[in-house]
């Protein structure tokens, strides 16, 4: 055996271009599915983050009955007395952040903007003393201010003031019905503009203070909703350890206030996480056809490296050596070559990987006028995933003897004499 893997090492440097060529085919592959791994996996992670972080909260409170209807935006299922709750989560160490959420129909006129227009929107009314605990939207203002309590101001997207053609202190008219279904103008002033990591927000967000819109929509003190902020891992624990945490703060708030209920993030963007995880199959696809790929270069390199050396084999046999020692030396040649192209791929790899972490890919270009469901406005990164690199490495060094084997069993099937003819 000693003297079969001395041999096979010896092949290795002596048919060195061949050897290069291959192992450069493995490299090539591994390290396309470490970048997109990477990729694939920084694109989710970040998705859900801006999703937590922008849009749904680490978990929310609404009146039973609210979700069933939450995609009209429902001002009769409110929580009346949020302020018990909100003191009830501080007690427990929770950040809350009472909002109110209501449908409407945005109005423009010319002079100041470009032309008349009107388009639905959803707005957020926000508690401008608190929302900032819970949400990031303060931090990504690049135009003006964040609302103040009281104001007729309003904070819009990037995106949304861009297609409206708005700036700073241009006026805004919302048409929707109050808490008792009455018809209600609120006249507003942008005050600030904000360029968030969610599209979403970007494409559509409209913010103004709560107890104005508590004045304009009839609420007397009520909301739609309380957001909240948790510690620990929110985006990484999974669906099993969010259900318990919210079980958990349920149980505990029900005793303040009844007929509430508390859903996390993973509940509120269900959709988006089933749309993620059909993404994730169809790119899983893709890593495998990448694979393919490269295992068919390394076919055909060690295809013509056995069929070029028939005569080395036959004259190996007619040495005596059985068929098992030639597939032995063969399979361990070929391992040698998966090893080499693995180590190459994984350190291309980790190179392609950490230009995506550090650097990224700015995508603002498609995302701007394009719905893809991530949650990506801009700077694309990935995420480091040791994982990828020893699942790639181990599959490049068990394909390679594998496919070797495959020729050098029909090279094996010929007569020794015919062999050594050639």
């Amino acid at each position: 055996m000693k003297f079969l893997l001395k041999l096979a090492v010896r092949n290795l440097f002596r048919h060195g271009r061949r050897t290069l060529i291959t192992a450069i085919a493995i490299a090539a592959g591994l390290s396309i599915y470490i970048f997109m791994d990477s990729m694939l996996l920084g694109m989710e992670l970040e998705s859900q983050r801006n999703l937590v972080w922008y849009e749904t909260s680490a978990a929310r409170v609404h009146e039973q009955g609210y979700w069933a209807e939450r995609t009209t935006h429902p001002l009769d299922v409110v929580i009346e007395t949020p302020e018990p709750l909100v003191a009830a989560l501080s007690q427990r160490g929770i950040a809350g952040a009472p909002r109110t959420v209501f449908s409407g129909e945005l109005v423009v006129f010319q002079d100041p903007y470009p032309e008349d227009g009107s388009a639905r929107i959803t707005a957020y009314a926000i508690d401008p003393m608190r929302d900032d605990d819970v949400f990031r939207l303060k931090e990504t203002i690049v135009a003006g201010r964040y609302v103040k309590p009281g104001e007729a101001g309003a904070v819009i997207g990037s995106w949304l003031a861009e297609d409206l053609g708005a700036d700073v202190g241009y006026p805004l008219t919302i048409v929707t019905r109050t808490r008792q279904g009455y018809y209600q103008t609120v006249d507003l002033e942008i005050v600030g503009i904000a360029r968030t990591p969610n599209p979403v927000i970007n494409r559509g967000g409209i913010f103004l203070p709560l107890d104005t819109a508590d004045r304009y929509l009839q609420m007397e003190g009520a909301v739609t909703e309380i957001n909240m902020q948790l510690s620990g891992p929110v985006v990484t624990g999974g669906e099993r350890y969010m259900r318990e945490r919210t079980q958990e703060i349920e149980t505990a708030l029900a005793s303040v206030v009844p007929n509430i209920v508390v859903f996390s993030w993973r509940d509120m963007a269900a959709d988006y996480l089933a749309l993620a995880e059909v993404k994730k199959s169809a790119s899983g696809i893709i890593l495998f056809l990448v694979f393919i790929i490269a295992a068919v270069g390394v076919s055909n390199t060690m295809l013509m490296s056995v069929y070029e050396r028939t005569q080395e084999l036959a004259m190996l046999r007619a040495m005596g050596m059985s068929s098992r020692e030639i597939r032995i030396t063969f399979a361990a040649e070929a391992t040698g070559i998966g090893i080499l192209g693995a180590l190459f791929g994984a350190a291309l790899g980790a190179v392609l990987a950490a230009f995506l972490v550090y650097i990224g890919i700015d995508m603002g270009w498609m995302m701007r006028d394009m719905d893809i469901g991530y949650r990506i406005a801009q700077q694309m990164r990935g995420t480091w995933h040791p994982a990828a690199f020893f699942q790639g490495g181990l599959l490049a060094i068990v394909v390679a003897p594998l496919i070797a084997l495959v020729p050098v069993r029909r090279a094996l099937k010929m007569e020794v004499s015919d062999a050594l003819r050639g």
